[in-house]
């Protein structure tokens, strides 16, 4: 493999992660020593802004799952590779743990690691016929209760055909990538990161034959507000921008034109981060 080209690059720091404070600044060490500059972003809250200077190769994310969230959602356009770096134990996205970093970030830049495209979703509420949100995200967007009564009423379309009316405790529309993350709480299947696909989970429902349903991922998919809801209903996109509804408004969730762009970890592929997250080894008998 070549070595791939950077120049500079943004560290993220989780910095309500005590382990990034020092981290940062060794990996802003680390470049510096190979000629490469480097900036570090401190972030407390997901609502700030992330700020991208011009002429970035690579983004270094130090945090967990939520972090490489808020990474995506602002990258997304940019196409700048993301290496996530979990501080904790490895998670579902990030899964280069805090003692490989120095290996990682040497791979990377002898292009030994590969990069994974990931699907992202753009979700939209349309409401009287104007465009009153607009988000991106990495694994999901749900529609649920805001108030103490959970059942919530909508109606589901998938491209242009009616797919009916569902009852139920909210629904979650899910990325490959987020297909181990609420969708799969809700009783939704795992996808290989790989796949153009959709999840669309009902959450709790109140029928029983509405289940969990994948659909190719150049699908548009409408979730109409019904009326004559007995509780308000929050929006809410990887669980960090969230926007209430009103009654007949029309969700509007679709592949997003970009994808973010994720370092994949040489010593683990996403078959292994599942099977050690889920406990899949168990502890029986092996052949």
């Amino acid at each position: 493999m070549e070595n791939r080209v950077v120049e500079k690059v943004l560290i993220i720091a989780n910095w309500r992660k005590e382990a990034s404070h020092e981290l940062s600044q060794k990996i802003a060490s680390f470049l510096d020593v190979r000629g490469i500059a480097s900036t570090i972003f401190r972030t407390c809250e997901e609502s700030v802004e992330l700020v991208v200077e011009k002429g970035t190769d690579l983004v270094i994310c130090l945090g967990g799952d939520g972090t490489v969230l808020y990474c995506a959602r602002y990258l997304q356009e940019k196409g700048i590779p993301i290496l996530a770096i979990n501080l904790g134990t490895f998670g579902y996205i990030t899964e280069i743990s805090v003692n490989e970093w120095q290996e990682a970030i040497d791979h990377y830049l002898k292009g030994l690691n590969t990069i994974s495209r990931r699907l992202m979703i753009r979700v939209a509420v349309m409401r009287n016929g104007e465009k009153v949100f607009t988000g991106h995200g990495l694994n999901e967007m749900v529609v649920s209760s805001s108030g103490i009564s959970k059942v919530i009423n909508l109606g589901l379309s998938i491209g242009n055909t009616d797919a009916g009316f569902f009852r139920s405790d909210g629904m979650i529309i899910a990325t490959p990538t987020g297909s181990t993350g609420y969708s799969l709480a809700a009783g939704g299947p795992i996808l290989d990161v790989d796949l153009s696909s959709l999840i669309v989970t009902p959450i709790c429902p109140f029928t029983l034959s509405n289940r969990p349903l994948v659909i190719s991922g150049e699908t548009k998919i409408s979730l109409k507000v019904l009326t004559g809801q007995r509780t308000g209903l929050m929006l809410s996109v990887d669980g960090q921008q969230n926007f209430p509804l009103q009654e007949e408004d029309t969700v509007i969730v679709e592949k997003s034109r970009s994808k973010a762009l994720l370092v994949t970890s040489e010593r683990r592929n996403y078959i292994e981060v599942i099977r050690d997250k889920l406990n899949w080894s168990g502890g029986g008998l092996h052949a």
